[in-house]
């Protein structure tokens, strides 16, 4: 399913004008090229690799990304989607469940496909899996654990509630989104639990 995701990927950023390149993402603070050297680093990441890291890093998650995407981010676009396409089939991963390549890939993906107005039709079964992992993952390791105690999360299109507390409704990719961070998935859901998961945290 990782992989799939990664192809799907390629396929949709090959032909990107230079401009959409430089498309400010979902994710804060870094455009479309961005996350692609995220998910190049992501990609090559192993688990002796990811620990040497995050203590060169002085165990900053933030710091360690930052520092990931200067390493892999190619001196133009196409370089750094090169760079991806010869890591797409890796299968190499860091100290964490198989389930968080999904999140990644999933999530990243649509931080880059939202702004640049492009549309995937994921697997039900992947989106799944990867909200089921936020919800038993701690926030101190990018999860959702703790906001989903105070709100509970009900799939619109597939067989799926998880938590406790008022509703948010929705698509499942779109509350994957909104557990994440992605306030811009907001206006996808409905009921009084949108109100929890817009204060985040």
């Amino acid at each position: 399913m990782v992989h799939a995701e990664r192809a799907a990927l390629i396929g949709d950023l090959t032909h990107l004008e230079d401009e959409q390149w430089r498309e400010p993402s979902l994710c804060d603070g870094w455009t479309v090229h961005d996350v692609l050297a995220h998910l190049v680093d992501n990609a090559r990441a192993t688990r002796l690799g990811f620990l040497a890291g995050i203590v060169l890093a002085r165990f900053d998650f933030d710091r360690q990304n930052t520092r990931g995407v200067e390493r892999e981010r190619g001196t133009t676009p196409q370089e750094t989607l090169e760079r991806f396409r010869r890591v797409a089939s890796r299968t190499s991963a860091p100290p964490a469940p198989l389930d968080s390549r999904l999140v990644e890939e999933i999530v990243h993906g649509e931080d880059i496909r939202r702004p640049l107005g492009l549309a995937r039709s994921y697997p039900p079964r992947a989106v799944v899996r990867a909200l089921r992992l936020q919800a038993r993952t701690p926030v101190s390791f990018g999860g959702a654990k703790e906001l989903l105690s105070r709100v509970r999360i009900t799939a619109t299109d597939t067989d799926l509630t998880i938590g406790t507390g008022p509703e948010a409704e929705g698509p499942a990719l779109s509350l994957l989104l909104a557990v994440t961070g992605r306030k811009a998935v907001l206006a996808d859901l409905r009921g009084p639990g949108v109100a929890t998961l817009s204060a985040g945290g």
